[in-house]
């Protein structure tokens, strides 16, 4: 089996956000980097179907240089391959990043064509929920995101996922194109063996210049910061009245 998997280096969750003096880019100075977290589940889900069916799983990302890093993490919890889409500036538009993969999809696929084309369900920072769409759509072949679940038997890629009236199942033939959804599985860490393999993998590098698509970013706009207050009913043994009241303020009192 052979399975390629799409990652984007994101802003790790939970830092602050600062934005530069004209409100065009994110300050990097001080943020520290991560795999979007729906794709670190995408890549595990590549490792525990070549651990049970035998094959290869590449992983891939359109990104600066220093995206390296997210391909060699892949690399250490049992990805066989990588490759780098360079870019140069700022982040590409979803369409632009869209056609560049599927560029490269082309290009990667002499030899045959993948089993299975993997993304996050969206990336953690724009949350465009398209480009893995778009690839699909332009390489013709079917798609299911928001994937709970993703088994491959027979050919078929079973993938399952929530829905408002409970669990909805798809089987599509292979080559497909699956969108997965963190929680599908718990994503394991590198052990010192991976760390090593990381280290010596070389990282291939395919220069392609997709054409912009039709989404421009005029400006970038931090959300409102939300406050909370913290009130002290008191202290020891003085603050036990105010807890009863609260309690029974909150309805937990019988």
């Amino acid at each position: 089996m052979r399975i390629l998997v799409c990652v984007k280096r994101v802003p790790a969750p939970g830092s602050r956000i600062t934005l530069t003096s004209d409100a065009q880019a994110i300050d990097t100075t001080h943020l520290g980097f991560t795999t979007s977290p729906h794709e670190e589940c995408a890549v595990e889900a590549a490792v525990q179907l070549i651990e049970a069916s035998g094959g290869e799983a590449t992983v891939l990302t359109v990104g600066p240089a220093e995206a390296e890093e997210q391909l060699r993490y892949a690399v250490s919890v049992g990805m066989t391959a990588a490759v780098l889409v360079p870019i140069d500036g700022g982040e590409w538009d979803p369409q632009r990043t869209a056609r560049a993969i599927t560029d490269a999809v082309k290009q990667l696929e002499v030899d045959g064509p993948f089993d299975l084309l993997l993304f996050g369900n969206e990336s953690a920072d724009s949350g465009g929920f398209q480009v893995g769409i778009r690839v699909a759509h332009a390489l013709g072949r079917p798609m299911v995101n928001g994937a709970k679940a993703i088994d491959v038997v027979d050919g078929v890629v079973r993938v399952g996922r929530e829905a408002e009236a409970g669990q909805e199942t798809y089987e599509l033939p292979l080559p497909a194109v699956v969108g997965i959804k963190e929680g599908v599985n718990l994503p394991r860490y590198p052990t010192m063996k991976g760390r090593l393999a990381s280290k010596r993998v070389t990282v291939s590098r395919l220069p392609i210049d997709a054409p912009p698509g039709g989404m421009r970013m005029v400006q970038l706009q931090r959300p409102a910061e939300r406050s909370t207050a913290t009130v002290m009913l008191g202290r020891g043994a003085d603050a036990a009245p105010a807890v009863v009241d609260l309690l029974d303020e909150l309805g937990v009192l019988t």
